[in-house]
């Protein structure tokens, strides 16, 4: 697979070997997605292009390709991206040229209104028609409002054990034991930080509106009994669904 910048923020990924994993993988080392701060069609586009789940030596791209499942299973990517090409599948390429098109969709469909609002009389009498369509417009931008008010976000914790004498395997479940409404646990792996110590990296995914991370780490993961095996949680990323 061989990677590299294409026309600034867009990128280009051959899919000809599995030596150019390798690439990718220093790629996403700095990074949480293909492009931008968001999953988006351009995660969808190499993760389809990828025939298999990637190898747990390419750390960072098992990483984002765990995420990125997690991700498809709870709540679906609907964000357009900057534009992904994948060299070598001809169903894939016609896919990923296909994506950022659809920005032009919005464009035109902002272009038809603009039209629609110069055909309108600002200074005519309104007619009921008018009216019952200002009405369902206005109904129809409140009901978006409530939609967009529960958000959800990917969050990437680090979680440290006292020694290398815990037993990585209740850290594990004492984690995941932690259960409430808008919190959903994701992939997870043990990362060696030296002299033999491991950490924990887990996924999760939440409701904005109903999980603080915050009061998730400071009241569930730092007191009795999880302090028996956990020294400490960072957050490593933070992003918005």
């Amino acid at each position: 697979t061989e990677f590299k910048s294409h026309l600034a923020m867009a990128v280009t990924i051959s899919v000809t070997s599995g030596a150019g994993l390798t690439k990718l993988d220093e790629y996403l080392l700095t990074r949480s997605y293909i492009t931008g701060y968001q999953a988006s069609k351009d995660d969808l586009t190499v993760y389809s292009a990828l025939s298999n789940p990637p190898s747990s030596e390419y750390v960072n791209v098992s990483r984002w390709y765990n995420h990125i499942d997690a991700l498809l299973r709870l709540s679906g990517v609907s964000a357009e991206g900057c534009g992904v090409t994948i060299e070598g599948s001809a169903c894939i390429v016609e896919e990923a040229i296909a994506t950022p098109p659809a920005a032009d969709t919005k464009a035109s469909a902002a272009q038809d209104e603009d039209d629609d609002d110069d055909d309108v009389d600002l200074f005519g009498e309104e007619t009921e028609e008018e009216k019952k369509a200002a009405e369902d417009r206005a109904v129809a931008v409140k009901a978006s409002g409530k939609k967009k008010e529960s958000g959800k976000s990917s969050v990437l914790l680090d979680v440290k054990p006292w020694d290398d004498e815990t037993d990585m395997q209740k850290l594990e479940e004492t984690v995941r034991s932690v259960q409430m409404e808008g919190l959903f646990w994701g992939a997870s792996k043990l990362v060696p930080v030296g002299y033999g110590i491991k950490k924990l990296t887990i996924m999760m995914t939440i409701v904005d509106d109903l999980v603080s991370v915050d009061n998730l780490i400071e009241d569930h993961l730092s007191v009795e009994p999880a302090n028996e095996y956990i020294q400490s949680c960072d957050i490593v990323a933070f992003n918005k669904i």
